[in-house]
């Protein structure tokens, strides 16, 4: 296996272990085990646990805000822009596999020295803040976009604790009210 693919299935299982299970609840050995490769391998690309975290979280970082951009550019209006990206976090909370957002889920679990990847998870919610800004841009209420990301983040944690979709679907009621 090449260098690349070997790291790459290093990241893929990684990613969905600390996914699933949480990164405290995923050993080094479960990630060798269930990518197949060996110690050497892992410690080539990798030289810590955290170094593994910190690309699952740049990797699904690029990923979620990517996905979220796309969705909003769907449509012209600040408002059905803003919108989409409610019903699109809906439609992804209601997956099977759905186990709360990544970045939520990390932070919750980092002792509060980890500023590494604190770091990473700021730059990620300050990305999602920073699309709600440029959607709004047109109509210069930075401030709204302070409040809307709340909203966002509000909802996926809410979403986490109840499993239920109640509060998506209210954060984006309040978001039609407000826009």
């Amino acid at each position: 296996m090449k260098a690349s693919a070997v790291r790459n299935q290093i990241v893929e299982t990684a990613s969905r272990l600390f996914y699933k299970q949480g990164y405290n609840a995923t050993g080094i050995n479960q990630i060798i085990e269930e990518a197949g490769v060996a110690k050497a391998s892992l410690y080539q690309h990798f030289h810590s646990k955290e170094d593994l975290l910190v690309e699952y979280l740049t990797v699904k970082g690029a990923e979620t805000n990517a996905a979220l951009k796309a969705e909003a550019e769907k449509f012209g209006a600040p408002k059905e822009k803003v919108l989409a990206v409610f019903d699109f976090l809906a439609e992804v909370s209601a997956q099977p596999e759905y186990y709360g957002c990544n970045f939520l889920n990390i932070v919750s679990e980092l002792p509060v020295d980890s500023e590494r990847v604190r770091e990473i998870i700021r730059k990620q919610k300050d990305g999602v803040r920073a699309m709600f800004a440029d959607i709004l841009r047109p109509v210069h209420k930075e401030k709204l976009a302070d409040e809307l990301y709340m909203l966002f983040d509000g909802a996926l944690i809410t979403n986490k604790v109840h499993g239920n979709a109640w509060p998506i679907q209210t954060a984006k009621t309040l978001v039609e009210k407000i826009l």
